[in-house]
């Protein structure tokens, strides 16, 4: 078979064109074009359409820093008047628990006085102050403990200047607190009170937000856990418990305060009475 009768593949003729040409003819002609000194100019209509959008950047941006500016005293402003009212609340609040107070006092002493007079009135006194003190109404002291309790310092948050710290979250939960005062209560704690507000039957320990609400009342960082009772024997039951393992790992883990101290005399509020509707003793079916 001779070369003539040998049936070969045709060669494409893109692949011809690559190797024959190592360039591509644009390139020729944009060289002769410079060589002439025809050098090429964008258009007027494009620098005019570059600089027009670039001007509406300048205003959009300007306008909008503009009104954050003005809006910032307003802001606040409204942030001033709100802290306000909130304190001014807080002031009437407690003008009016003062008051309440008062009158609880003059209704105890005319009840006193009342029954006072013979023996059945002195057993149904004896009976109310037992219940009182049950109830943890009355204002108690003695030595006994304090545990506190400290959400560690807030880092700043560098992503937003206006809310310094403001994505913290609070180390100690309301579980936490609810532990320790458990804790105290099963190691013999007469009286409990976390801050100033006295735990009662019925007193909640919960968290709202980044609020602690102890009896629906906000108690702030750190959190005081007071117990009445034998600091020897609070601190000998305490010490064993799950809370004190429990708020020693988050001490160690998150950096949180944890200290639990001694006191020689511990002075506890009473507790807020409550409208009870129906009950029953306990004990017995």
């Amino acid at each position: 078979m001779t070369d003539s009768e040998v049936r070969r593949n045709p060669t494409p003729s893109l692949l011809t064109a690559l190797l024959a040409e190592g360039l591509d003819p644009g390139y020729a002609a944009a060289a002769e074009d410079r060589a002439r000194g025809h050098a090429r100019r964008r258009p007027l209509h494009a620098g005019v359409w570059c600089a027009g959008g670039a001007l509406v950047l300048g205003l959009i941006f300007g306008t909008a820093y503009a009104e954050a500016v003005d809006r910032t005293p307003g802001t606040e402003q409204v942030r001033r008047d709100i802290l306000a009212q909130v304190a001014g609340a807080e002031a009437r609040g407690a003008d009016l628990a003062s008051v309440r107070d008062d009158l609880a006092a003059r209704a105890d002493g005319a009840r006193a006085r009342a029954l006072a007079g013979d023996a059945q009135g002195a057993a149904v006194l004896d009976r109310i102050t037992s219940l009182q003190q049950s109830a943890a109404l009355d204002p108690v002291h003695g030595p006994g403990i304090a545990v506190t309790l400290t959400d560690p310092a807030a880092r700043p948050d560098l992503s937003d200047r206006s809310r310094p710290g403001g994505g913290a979250k609070p180390v100690i939960l309301d579980r936490d607190l609810q532990s320790v005062v458990n804790s105290l209560w099963a190691s013999g704690a007469e009286a409990v009170a976390v801050g100033n507000v006295r735990v009662g039957p019925g007193v909640t320990i919960r968290q709202a937000g980044g609020a602690m609400l102890v009896d629906n009342q906000p108690v702030p960082s750190p959190y005081v856990v007071s117990a009445i009772g034998s600091p020897g024997r609070l601190q000998t039951g305490f010490v064993v418990s799950d809370a004190y393992l429990r708020m020693s790992g988050v001490s160690q883990l998150y950096g949180a305060g944890f200290d639990v101290a001694e006191k020689d005399d511990i002075r506890l509020p009473g507790a807020t009475a409550r409208e009870v509707h129906s009950a029953r003793e306990g004990g017995g079916r």
